[in-house]
């Protein structure tokens, strides 16, 4: 089997059971250890036996479900490689919308305040916190997650970007009760009703933690838990930033304008029109 073959039926399998039908040329870029150029530059090269054996097994894998970046250990976020598995949520370009508005609101907002320091609660893989402390490398940024098993992930993407990060395992902002004020903090926590599960696509719903997802009946689960942690850990002056899901803007403003009656607060639509970040700049006491 010739690499070009290989792509052809690749394709076939995926258009047969409705996945995207150029996942094999990623899953073959993974196999072989090249990039798609290498690739497409050898397309009549001949496929030794082992890896054709380990390409047909990750396409099986696929094609029942398994999210392309779990076979393939990665996952590209803000032009960067971090590592994933099962214990952490795929990063998604939508995210990497939140931490752009992130950043040019703390140029906004704390323009030439320095030292800065940010919480990124929920974790995940890092991709946040990671990204954060190298677009702006005078921020001290902490991270947190309730999953161990996630946190090692986040520890090895710091590790490969080198990026100095202070990682806490607790509930969203709780590790950091008593012991840091922090003027950012950002969050791209649960947010899907539990009653929206079986709308999900079977690559999120049955690979993706469910923790990552999930919050609660209406959604808003996670959201009303960090909103009330953060008269704890936040200074006089401080800016939140959240993904949501679409739809959820206003009953998170509400949620954000009773804790905090002074917040400003904005919801943002990403690139697909949809609601999709809440911005808030809180300042003086909370309710």
């Amino acid at each position: 089997m010739k690499v070009f073959e290989a792509l052809r039926w690749a394709s076939s399998v995926f258009k047969s059971c409705g996945r995207d039908e150029n996942a094999g040329e990623i899953l073959l870029q993974h196999v072989l250890k090249m990039e798609k150029y290498q690739l497409l530059a050898h397309l009549r090269m001949e496929l030794p036996e082992e890896r054709q054996k380990e390409f047909r097994e990750l396409v099986r894998k696929h094609a029942a479900g398994v999210p392309v970046q779990y076979l393939t250990g990665c996952e590209y976020f803000y032009g960067r490689k971090f590592f994933v598995n099962g214990h952490v949520l795929i990063p998604r370009p939508e995210t990497e919308e939140l931490v752009a508005g992130t950043l040019e609101r703390i140029r906004k907002y704390f323009s030439g305040t320095s030292p800065l320091r940010a919480a990124d609660a929920g974790t995940g893989s890092g991709a946040i916190a990671v990204t954060l402390a190298l677009e702006m490398p005078a921020l001290e940024v902490s991270a947190s997650d309730i999953s161990e098993e996630a946190l090692k992930v986040a520890a090895k993407n710091a590790e490969l970007h080198g990026a100095g990060i202070d990682f806490r395992q607790g509930d969203f902002l709780a590790p950091f009760f008593g012991e840091k004020a922090f003027d950012v903090v950002v969050s791209n926590p649960p947010y899907i009703p539990l009653g929206e599960k079986e709308k999900l696509p079977d690559v999120v719903k049955d690979h993706e933690p469910g923790i990552a997802l999930f919050a609660g009946e209406d959604g808003l689960d996670a959201y009303r838990k960090i909103i009330g942690q953060l008269p704890m850990v936040i200074n006089s002056r401080a800016l939140a930033a959240f993904e949501i899901g679409d739809g959820q803007g206003d009953k998170v403003k509400d949620l954000i304008e009773r804790a905090f009656p002074g917040a400003i607060v904005e919801i943002e639509r990403d690139i697909n029109r949809k609601e999709r970040m809440v911005f808030a700049f809180l300042h003086g006491e909370s309710s």
